[in-house]
């Protein structure tokens, strides 16, 4: 069962390094195909829509096919999406390229969870799920920056070419490793859909728009920034990139257990948190050690919201975790669209390379704005949960025997996302 969650853990590996590297080429992509810095961020814009777009339809388009013939369908449409990437010539067929290789990206991760979550005991489903997560956590501190470190010394192309020779390993590994899989039942689709019903589901998924989409304004142009204002060499983005992704690693893991203990305080106080940090973020941008330091603080608390915005949505959908998931993933990646737009946005205006980051600042003060009226909500007794972590939430702790499912725990782009609060809790 390793080598088959190996398979998965690949495939997650090169669904999250193409997501982001395109962050530490802007430059060499705008160069190249004689675009602004800002249309060339639009590339990030355009993947998030295609997975916004994705995750629904692809989840839903494969309700009826058996799980593994699903993951090798997806699979062969990623690598398609990249090798399209790899040979574009112009920025047309370079935005089709990421907006194919984006549609599989929510479905793979839903799906994916819960192939790994068949592949063992009922006893060790969490370990599984976590184990294939690895795959995009490695991709965030370890393929992103050999993959920026690669397009700056062969070419940006040259990275795409990598991304598709890891969608091949994973796509072989897939079909020899991953047993056959049972098709979903009959209507499980339709009954799914009646959770979204509910006002406070769609509440906190504005909150993971809205707080993501902080993250995002900024960390889109983290390379022109960097470079720019800070003064670092081209060559030094990629070591800037692993300082980042070692901080979300921990952000995500202190997240977790936050979220674990106390929710929504902990939605809150990280939400606060993530604004106040990209408001100083905009004064050390100017000096080079300050600017690493608030790097690494920024890629922390970026990072700790996801866990406690896929739990909260987990929390508020109870019934429905496959499309639930599928639609955290697409409110993670319109933030993602919604913040690399209006962050290019304020740039190509002529408001500076600090510009993104302020914006940032406002849509995590935005987020922290609705998750305050989903609280209260809470409060009144209209929520049905109360504000105490998943324990206190209707969670896996609320009564003997209960737990959350094991269907999809899917993340925003990023390091193991929310799946960390809840494999923790799976694991007690």
């Amino acid at each position: 069962m390793r080598a088959s969650l190996l398979a998965l853990a690949i495939g997650a590996f090169g669904i999250g390094t193409t997501e982001f590297v395109i962050v530490g080429l802007l430059p060499e992509v705008a160069d190249d195909l004689s675009v602004s810095i800002p249309s060339a961020g639009m590339l990030v814009t355009g993947y998030a829509l295609g997975v916004v777009v994705g995750a629904p339809l692809m989840t839903a388009a494969g309700a009826r096919l058996p799980r593994k013939t699903m993951l090798v369908v997806l699979m062969a449409i990623f690598i398609a999406g990249n090798l399209l990437c790899a040979l574009a010539g112009d920025y047309t067929a370079l935005m089709g390229g990421r907006l194919i290789a984006a549609l599989t990206h929510g479905a793979f991760f839903g799906i994916g969870s819960v192939v790994a979550a068949d592949l063992v005991a009922p006893d060790r489903r969490a370990s599984a799920i976590a184990l294939m997560f690895t795959g995009l956590t490695l991709a965030n501190v370890l393929g992103v920056p050999l993959g920026t470190f690669l397009g700056q010394e062969f070419g940006w192309r040259s990275t795409f070419w990598a991304v598709t020779g890891i969608g091949i390993v994973g796509l072989l590994g897939l079909i020899a490793l991953v047993p056959a899989q049972p098709a979903p039942e009959r209507g499980a689709l339709r009954g799914e859909l009646a959770v979204f019903r509910k006002p406070q589901v769609w509440l906190a998924l504005t909150t993971t728009v809205l707080g993501f989409g902080g993250v995002f304004a900024s960390f889109t142009y983290l390379a022109p920034m960097m470079t720019e204002l800070a003064g670092f060499s081209d060559g030094a983005v990629a070591w800037l990139l692993v300082l980042f992704g070692t901080g979300l690693c921990v952000g995500n893991v202190l997240g977790g257990r936050a979220a674990d203990r106390a929710l929504m305080p902990s939605l809150y106080l990280i939400l606060g948190g993530l604004c106040l940090v990209l408001v100083i973020f905009t004064f050390t941008s100017h000096a080079a050690v300050p600017a690493a330091i608030t790097l690494a603080a920024f890629g922390a608390i970026g990072f700790a919201t996801v866990p406690p915005l896929q739990a909260r949505v987990m929390q508020q959908a109870a019934g429905a975790p496959a499309l639930a998931s599928a639609a955290n993933i697409a409110a993670f990646n319109l933030g993602n669209a919604l913040g690399a737009w209006l962050g290019g946005l304020a740039v190509a205006h002529g408001l500076g390379w600090t510009s993104p980051t302020w914006i940032g600042a406002g849509l995590a003060a935005a987020g922290l704005g609705t998750a305050a009226l989903s609280g209260r909500l809470d409060r009144r007794g209209h929520g049905g949960h109360g504000s105490r972590g998943s324990g206190a939430s209707g969670g896996p702790h609320s009564r003997p025997g209960a737990e959350l499912p094991t269907a999809p725990l899917t993340h925003a782009p990023g390091a193991g996302t929310g799946t960390h609060s809840i494999v923790e809790q799976k694991s007690r």
